[in-house]
């Protein structure tokens, strides 16, 4: 069952397998602005992700990161998703954790229904993250999520992070912000 509507829980999936990755930092900022905006946040990071074994429909039993990656998802009032963008698309990872989520199919709330999900890509140049942001918005609407109106990039050519691994650029921190808080804000409207 969801949350209450004044704290309502966000649970993040994004990263690679190398950590630390530009779309898991960008992730945690994310998560970060949706606390900041009263939401409790859970974090599915490169490191869990990497350990999901390429999703096979005929397996009966779960590996634990499945189940908790589907249980918090179950019981999550809004996602945000962080991709890399790879070859014009979502990474593999990313595309396994989101296949992954199948077998809520028949949940009370099947797959990402009712849910707001911000969709954020990271990319090296502006067209990787364009083809990437509509691939995952593609997804997120074939899983019955509501991407948020805005989808944020991030271009890692132009140099995006400062020395201590935060967004500099304040267009970057405003999108990645504004997508936290529209997914916050969705989870409370649609609990009333």
């Amino acid at each position: 069952m969801a949350s209450t509507p004044t704290r309502p829980l966000i649970v993040g999936i994004g990263g690679t397998v190398r950590s630390p990755s530009s779309s898991e930092r960008v992730l945690t900022a994310a998560l970060a602005a949706a606390e900041a905006a009263g939401a409790r946040t859970q974090l599915f990071g490169g490191e869990i992700l990497a350990r999901l074994p390429i999703y096979n429909p005929t397996d009966a039993e779960h590996p634990p990161e499945r189940s908790a990656l589907m249980e918090a998802v179950r019981n999550a009032d809004g996602v945000i998703v962080a991709t890399p963008g790879y070859h014009g698309s979502v990474s593999g990872l990313i595309k396994n954790a989101l296949d992954s989520l199948e077998p809520l199919s028949s949940a009370e709330r099947p797959y990402l229904d009712g849910r707001a999900v911000g969709c954020i890509v990271v990319a090296d140049g502006w067209q990787a993250c364009g083809s990437a942001l509509a691939s995952l918005r593609a997804i997120v609407h074939a899983l019955r999520g509501w991407p948020t109106p805005l989808g944020a990039t991030v271009n890692s050519a132009l140099k995006p992070f400062d020395d201590a691994g935060a967004l500099k650029d304040p267009r970057d921190i405003w999108q990645v912000e504004t997508v936290a808080q529209q997914v916050v804000a969705f989870a409370r409207a649609f609990a009333r």
